[in-house]
């Protein structure tokens, strides 16, 4: 075998090496290589050989596992499915993530975590790219925004408004307001979070704290967002955010209006539309009207819990972009409905009350 291989042209004679000396003479090659940053003409005068043999030992080093190649980051962006989403639900931008995972079940909580991250991560990457200077960029209060803002690192002068009051306890060191002060700092611009909970205990005391000076300074910018991302959950338990504060009795309406999807504490029907709830007048949250007013929604799915809330809010009409893994997406696409017939790609929405 080993003659055999001498005599076939030069490439397939990178995976021979002949003796144990040669063995260690390509760890030698590598480790300089790949270790010290030294060239392969480097390498070739300090050893007393040619570098096309330098060449063939870093490449029968890695055939030989004496070199091991891993990428560390196990997630690319599927260009096509992005194209095909886009097509398919007539929007703007599709960034469609592949992650590889275990082969077989479902998704793990670890599994959809990782894919969290990353989602957000090719958000962040959509968002650096749209945004202008001057633009007013919104964040909701999700996991994929928190996410966004820790792997974002550059991004044009914009202000950057919080969509969503808080939804945990601490008003000061709330997850929503670390990531619109971060995102604002990776471009130098203003930040203008909201120190207010998302949920009041009636409609009263959510009139009180909005005319609050601090949260309507936060609350007079919604109408300026020409940006916007927004995470895209289910409505059910765990994953919904006004869910747990409904009476039962609410519940069993939303269930009968056919509640499916929430974008922002907005509840949506399977067709896309926005059900009224008694929550909209206790929340501290960006209003449904001025959603559909922003110039570029993008929603980004919360990943491994199904198709139905995206496909509701794709069908709404609110968003321009959508961000999600490769498994939902082909999902998506394989679903045989009449209402997702490919649509016309949305005209620009106007930005003059964006303008500063």
């Amino acid at each position: 075998m080993r003659a055999r291989r001498d005599d076939m042209a030069e490439p397939a004679e990178v995976a021979a090496l002949p003796a144990p000396i040669d063995m260690l003479l390509a760890a030698a090659v590598a480790r300089r290589f790949y270790l010290e940053n030294r060239s392969k003409v480097e390498i070739a005068k300090e050893l007393g050989i040619s570098r096309f043999k330098v060449a063939r030992l870093l490449d029968a080093a890695v055939a030989h596992h004496i070199v091991r190649i891993d990428i560390t980051v196990p997630a690319e962006i599927d260009v096509p499915l992005g194209r095909a989403l886009t097509e398919r639900f007539g929007l703007r931008h599709g960034i469609v993530v592949s992650l590889s995972r275990g082969e077989g079940g479902p998704p793990s909580p670890a599994d959809q975590h990782r894919t969290g991250r990353w989602l957000g991560a090719a958000a962040a990457r959509l968002i650096a790219e749209i945004a202008e200077e001057g633009d007013v960029l919104g964040l909701d209060g999700s996991h994929a925004v928190d996410a966004l803002s820790e792997a974002v690192t550059r991004l044009p002068s914009c202000d950057v408004v919080q969509l969503t009051g808080v939804r945990g306890r601490d008003l000061a060191h709330d997850a929503a307001i670390a990531a619109v002060r971060r995102t604002a700092a990776a471009g130098g611009g203003r930040a203008f979070p909201l120190h207010a909970p998302f949920l009041l205990p009636d409609a009263t005391t959510a009139a009180v704290l909005r005319s609050q000076p601090a949260t309507a300074e936060a609350l007079d910018r919604f109408g300026l967002v020409t940006k916007a991302v927004v995470g895209v959950g289910a409505w059910d338990a765990p994953h919904s955010t006004v869910y747990g504060a409904l009476s039962e009795r609410e519940r069993e309406a939303l269930r009968a209006a056919g509640a499916c999807a929430e974008v922002a504490g907005h509840v949506l029907d399977a067709a896309g539309r926005v059900i009224p709830t008694e929550l909209n007048a206790r929340m501290i949250s960006v209003g449904a009207a001025e959603l559909r007013g922003v110039a570029e929604l993008i929603g980004v799915s919360a990943g491994g819990h199904g198709t139905g809330a995206i496909r509701a809010v794709l069908r709404s009409g609110l968003l321009t972009g959508i961000v999600t893994d490769a498994a939902t997406a082909r999902r998506l696409l394989r679903h045989d409905d009449p209402d997702d017939a490919p649509r016309t790609v949305p005209a620009p929405r106007s930005t003059e009350r964006g303008q500063r």
